[in-house]
């Protein structure tokens, strides 16, 4: 975490952050006396993987220049410090925690939200990804010698894409709630296209608020239920009005 931070954006640091504290609860060599998961959360996550930063928003470094953790460099809370105090204690080494035994739970316990719910494949890959990161460099850094989920055979969840027609948007009440947008008032009827585009057309919200009047070409106001064609970008999309 301290290697990749000074380099990292703010969402990745975030990501960092967030993948650490979820995997190393599982390298721990008993769960006796475990603090409570919500408490080893909080201590991990704004605590130990987290640089320490000045007022000013500079690194705070120690005497060889070197990035701090919070923890290293601010007093945690005291609950917060006796958590990472009992970690400290009970944490595996690298070489121990890149076990296929210890990988597997690791990898996991990333698959799964905070509330144990599978996670999606996005965020399962993205997870992994910090882990594998912090395994390449423990071989870099000549603490193990070989990718520890290398041997594992482990691939992510498939996932669920099917459409549950029960949360779909039908035309009937597509109008209807088009048309409580537009009786909002001046807003709501500045935003009824907007809504509109989305629904009828199938625009990126984006895409639908770039639309200008030379990207639309819309049918007679004699005709108002055929056929319109929008072309955000210059691709042609078709709709009814």
């Amino acid at each position: 975490m301290l290697m990749k931070w000074p380099q990292a954006a703010a969402k990745h640091r975030a990501s960092i952050a967030d993948s650490l504290a979820t995997v190393t609860p599982v390298f721990v060599s008993s769960t006796r006396g475990m603090p409570d998961p919500k408490v080893l959360r909080r201590a991990l996550y704004a605590w130990a993987f987290r640089v320490a930063v000045s007022p000013e928003g500079k690194l705070i470094t120690d005497s060889n220049g070197e990035p701090m953790t919070r923890a290293e460099a601010n007093s945690p809370p005291e609950h917060l410090a006796s958590t990472l105090a009992w970690l400290a204690k009970h944490s595996l080494k690298v070489s121990e925690a890149a076990q296929p035994i210890h990988m597997r739970r690791a990898v996991t316990a990333l698959s799964l939200k905070l509330n144990g719910e599978p996670a999606t494949e996005n965020t399962v890959k993205r997870k992994v990804m910090v882990l594998s990161n912090a395994m390449r460099y423990a071989i870099e850094t000549g603490v193990i010698t070989r990718h520890p989920l290398l041997g594992i055979d482990w691939t992510p969840r498939e996932p669920d894409d099917e459409v549950d027609f029960r949360y779909v948007l039908g035309p009937r009440l597509a109008r209807t709630l088009i048309q409580a947008v537009h009786d909002q008032g001046p807003r709501g009827k500045h935003l009824t296209a907007f809504f509109g585009c989305i629904y009828y057309a199938a625009t990126r919200p984006g895409e639908a608020a770039a639309l200008k009047d030379t990207d639309c070409v819309l049918p007679p106001e004699s005709q108002p239920e055929e056929w319109w064609r929008v072309a955000p970008g210059g691709e042609p999309a078709r709709g009814r009005s």
